[in-house]
Order: structure tokens, then C-alpha cells, then sequence
């Protein structure tokens, strides 16, 4: 699920952003972003594995609807994204924080992401 999201992991190349993106911005998305990501998670299969990614930086965005989900979810457990990217080249400590990807625009030099793996248990 790569969810619609305000955007502000782009800051670096849009600072305009900041000025734009309001609170109830933030509360519409999140809600969106939580029901993309339930509708998502009907699809996978036992022992499947789900993705969920925003280019946001904001917590409101990224792990509180992890959190969100999981709690309605106990058939999910959020996976360690380090182990992954470990399968396909080794993985950067700065990058893995918490069990999730997060890329930081003054740390790599790129956009802000957030991405982390919840698998379904049965």
C-alpha cells in the first residue's frame, strides 16, 4: 500500500508544503490511509506479507496507523523491515528505526519515506 499522504516527506524539494498542509489535512488522510490499509490487508493472503509505505514524516501518518491497525488487526504483527532489506543487500542501522524504514531528508539526502512490513498470522 503505497497510501496517499500529505506530502511532507517532500519538504526538502517542496517547503511550501509546511505553510499548506493543515491539522484537519492530517485527520482526513490518516483516516483515508487507515482505510486503504484495512482494505488492503483483505487481500493478503495466510502468512502473507503487507506493505505499508507514505512519503510523510509525520507519526500521525506512518506509525500511528500502524499502531492503529495492528490493534484491529491481531492477526498482523508489524515485521522488522530490516530484515527485508537484509535479503536484498545489507541493511544501514540509520535507516531501520523501530522495526520501520524511515529515510530522512538531512540524514540521506533524499526525500523523507516511512515503509514498514506487517505479515497475517494465519
Amino acid at each position: 500500500v503505497d497510501a496517499p499522504c500529505t506530502g511532507l516527506g517532500t519538504l526538502r524539494r517542496h517547503p511550501d508544503l509546511k505553510w499548506r498542509v493543515r491539522e484537519r489535512d492530517v485527520a482526513a488522510m490518516t483516516a483515508q490511509q487507515a482505510s486503504i490499509v484495512a482494505a488492503g490487508a483483505r487481500l493478503v493472503k495466510p502468512r502473507g506479507l503487507l506493505v505499508y509505505a507514505t512519503c510523510s514524516l509525520l507519526d500521525d501518518e506512518n506509525q500511528a496507523v500502524v499502531r492503529q491497525f495492528l490493534a484491529a488487526n491481531p492477526r498482523f504483527r508489524q515485521e522488522d523491515v530490516g530484515t527485508a532489506i537484509e535479503r536484498l543487500r545489507p541493511a544501514s542501522d540509520a535507516l531501520v528505526q523501530g522495526g520501520a524504514l524511515r529515510v530522512l531528508p538531512h540524514l540521506h539526502d533524499t526525500d523523507g519515506f516511512f515503509a514498514t512490513t506487517l505479515r497475517r498470522q494465519d
